[in-house]
């Protein structure tokens, strides 16, 4: 396992310089810029911040060669880490787990295959929390994930390397998975953009699941336009990339999404002014969702373990081993009753969603916490990491609602905010407008 480094200055980067991956793939397509030139600067940058650990695998021979042909598409050379749950040809697919020791992949996965169709360049596996059980990003057979804001907080996880990866610079853009918050929980704790969008829109095959029914793939990048190309650029379809003009916000009255810390409520509070047009509303029930999504996730991913657990229960990492656990105990009962519940909260969240072009809510109640803290504390008491971390994120795997979190201004440590909105056109639309409104 890896110590976790001393404070230092944060370990920052961005791709912007070159400006948005629109432009940097035309450029591309254009002969200005070099796509070999765009991979050694990812490698380049991979190798200055490894002590994070965001990239647990990267190729660099295989990574120039992959470079100096991919001279065309809507992605042209733009370098892309993908999570290492995910199948790339030739490349480890340990999950980041003991339990598949030396497995490397035999195919692309579908998305993958996407990516290098629309002429990405696929840098390396950034670091998952083991088989993308966790929010944390700290249990991997390589050792945990570590935020550039400070190495010695958490990403958060899963998708703990994808985040870290583009906020430190190594790529532009990066895939990981949501199940309960994957994608947008280690988004916020880095300070970037992480856009889970509905689950039909990126393909799943060829990706190691958690839950069958709440799985989706995400996004990670340093604006929601470049959000919006990447995903426009995999799916070929458009995602209302106009301008909307003063978007009707809903502000969520259940006491679970205003039970924040202090800092937190007031950088949601503050940028609530910068919003002309907002109305109370109130989401379906939080604790009955949360134990909802439990009963779904649990025994769906006992059955993905059900041949390596527990016959193999101790090469798992000590926090996986208790989550699944506690989900081969979810009797089939519960199960059945979760699966028809979900449609009703579903049902229920579309009538809110159809009242207001989104509603917005901190993604976390918390900003990243030391990564050798165990309990963080919010108004109403203390709480384990995980269930801060997951809380506010349950609700739009539970209903296939799509969710982009952003970046809030902030003097201290990043804080994200959370739109959640009836299709994945709309939701792209507002945060892109939120976005602008909080940088003017």
């Amino acid at each position: 396992m890896h110590e976790a480094p001393q404070p230092q200055p944060p370990l920052l980067g961005s791709w912007q310089d070159l400006g948005s991956l629109e432009a940097i793939a035309a450029g591309v397509r254009a002969g200005t810029i070099d796509p070999v030139a765009l991979a050694d600067r990812a490698i380049e940058r991979a190798n200055a911040v490894q002590e994070l650990n965001a990239v647990v695998y990267l190729d660099a021979e295989r990574v120039r060669a992959d470079a100096a042909r991919a001279t065309d598409g809507p992605l042209a050379g733009i370098p892309v880490l993908v999570k290492e749950i995910i199948e790339v040809e030739g490349m480890p697919f340990t999950c980041g787990s003991a339990v598949f020791a030396g497995r490397r992949a035999d195919r692309d996965a579908d998305i993958v295959r996407r990516l290098r169709n629309a002429g990405a360049v696929v840098l390396g596996l950034s670091h998952s929390h083991e088989f993308a059980y966790g929010p944390t990003g700290q249990s991997n057979v390589t050792g945990p994930s570590h935020n550039p804001h400070d190495p010695t907080r958490i990403t958060g996880g899963s998708s703990a390397g994808s985040a870290a990866g583009v906020a430190a610079g190594i790529t532009p853009l990066a895939i990981g998975t949501d199940t309960a918050g994957s994608v947008r929980i280690p988004a916020a704790l880095c300070g970037i953009v992480g856009a889970m969008p509905t689950r039909q829109r990126l393909p799943r095959d060829g990706v190691f699941p958690l839950s069958s029914t709440l799985d989706h793939l995400g996004l990670f990048a340093h604006s929601v336009e470049d959000a919006r190309y990447a995903l426009a650029s995999l799916t070929h379809d458009d995602f209302g990339g106009g301008a909307i003009d003063q978007p009707l916000l809903g502000i969520p009255t259940n006491p679970q999404l205003q039970d924040s810390t202090d800092e937190v409520a007031a950088a949601f509070d503050h940028a609530r002014t910068r919003f002309p047009k907002t109305v109370n509303l109130e989401l379906p029930d939080w604790p009955d969702l949360l134990a909802t999504g439990f009963d779904l996730q649990g025994p769906e991913a006992a059955a993905v373990h059900a041949d390596t657990f527990p016959a193999r229960a101790d090469e798992y990492q000590p926090d996986v081993k208790i989550r699944l656990t506690d989900a081969f105990a979810v009797p089939g009962w519960r199960y059945v009753r979760a699966k028809a519940h979900a449609a009703e909260i579903a049902r229920a969240a579309d009538d809110v969603l159809r009242s207001v072009d989104a509603v917005i809510f901190p993604t976390l109640p918390i900003t990243t916490p030391p990564a050798s803290e165990t309990h963080g504390t919010v108004p109403s008491g203390t709480y384990l990491v995980r269930d801060l971390l997951i809380r506010n994120n349950r609700l739009a795997n539970l209903t296939d609602h799509p969710c982009v979190t952003i970046p809030l201004p902030s003097k201290g440590l990043p804080i994200g905010l959370a739109i959640l909105a009836a299709d994945d056109s709309k939701a792209l639309s507002v945060a892109a407008w939120i976005e602008n409104r909080l940088r003017a």
